[in-house]
């Protein structure tokens, strides 16, 4: 998933699916009560912010999530996949924020309800999920970007975004998680086609652990995200065909063994094409040589033929002409 086009694509499928989006806070999220999230909890209001996430990436998300008692949480995702840092982000999420709450109030049934002494407003989660190839400097708390905080600080907004940088989870904390997002996480890690080799290392228990806790609806969307993932590598497409039947089939470890096959094809064809432009260019480089040579054959003859006729005119005689040029008398003669 250009590579920034490719990755919004497959992370606007992933926060797209509740299921992962569940799993997603589970995992990355140290929040206790955020562990017992289920599908069913999750309600995405992204469209609602539209204007905002024109301005911003496809795959920022943000959903109202039903805690116990029916309390509301807003979560707002937003996924930042740039070489460079945006340090713009503690603002941006401010906008967020403020736009989240004020939706909240306009939705209330009692439209007085915020006027009232007791009413109180939901907490909102602000996330960013950063894989990027650098570390995450960005500022997390607003407060921090604001100037003369020291003087003014109780009358800033002092929020602080939860980070979760990817490239900080080691591929055995990923295992550990043991479900289908930590199995995409895998994939997306991968830098290079080269890397593929390394998911045959998986441990099969973690594989057949995934075959068992994922569904059928999910199967299909992990098809989905791990075809832009792998055509942002630059699998080919009959590859990332092969693999896609299995993972239907949910016959991952056979999904590496065709991946990996599916490399080693691409760099056999790429051997027989540099092997083919290699001859192609000892070919051009010859016939080059060959005509040089003509060329200045053809300019040694034509001097020749040149000085024995000036030799001619002046009546020396075609003995001498012949012994000096190498000419026969008969193209002394033609002259």
């Amino acid at each position: 998933m250009a590579i920034r086009h490719s990755k919004d694509n497959s992370f606007k499928l992933i926060l797209g699916n509740h299921q992962l989006f569940a799993e997603f806070l589970r995992d990355f999220i140290p929040v206790g009560i955020l562990k017992s999230v289920n599908p069913d909890d999750i309600e995405d209001l992204s469209e609602r912010f539209l204007p905002l996430n024109q301005n911003a990436r496809d795959s920022d998300t943000v959903k109202r999530i039903r805690l116990n008692g029916d309390n509301p949480l807003f979560v707002i995702a937003i996924v930042e996949h740039e070489s460079k840092v945006n340090f713009r982000t503690p603002f941006k999420m401010l906008q967020y924020i403020c736009l989240v709450l004020d939706n909240y109030e306009k939705e209330q049934k009692n439209r007085n309800a915020p006027l009232t002494k007791d009413f109180l407003y939901p907490p909102v989660l602000p996330i960013v999920f950063y894989d990027g190839p650098d570390r995450w400097t960005a500022l997390r708390n607003f407060r921090d970007r604001t100037a003369l905080a020291d003087v003014f600080g109780k009358h800033i907004p002092a929020f602080e975004y939860e980070l979760v940088e990817l490239n900080k989870y080691r591929r055995e904390d990923l295992i550990e998680f043991c479900d289908a997002l930590s199995f995409i996480m895998l994939i997306d890690k991968l830098e290079t086609k080269e890397g593929l080799g390394l998911l045959k290392k998986l441990p099969q228990n973690y594989l057949e652990q995934i075959r068992l806790k994922v569904p059928e609806n999910l199967s299909r969307l992990m098809t989905d995200v791990i075809t832009v993932l792998l055509d942002r590598l630059e699998v080919t497409g009959e590859g990332i065909g092969a693999v896609t039947d299995l993972i239907k089939r949910k016959e991952y470890r056979t999904m590496f063994d065709a991946l990996v096959e599916s490399v080693l094809a691409d760099k056999r064809q790429a051997v027989r094409q540099e092997r083919e432009k290699a001859r192609q260019e000892w070919e051009r480089v010859v016939r080059q040589e060959r005509e040089k040579v003509r060329q200045e054959q053809e300019r040694a003859w034509q001097e020749k033929q040149e000085g024995a006729r000036r030799q001619k005119q002046m009546g020396v005689s075609p003995d001498i002409i012949a012994a000096g040029f190498g000419l026969s008398f008969e193209e002394i003669e033609r002259l």
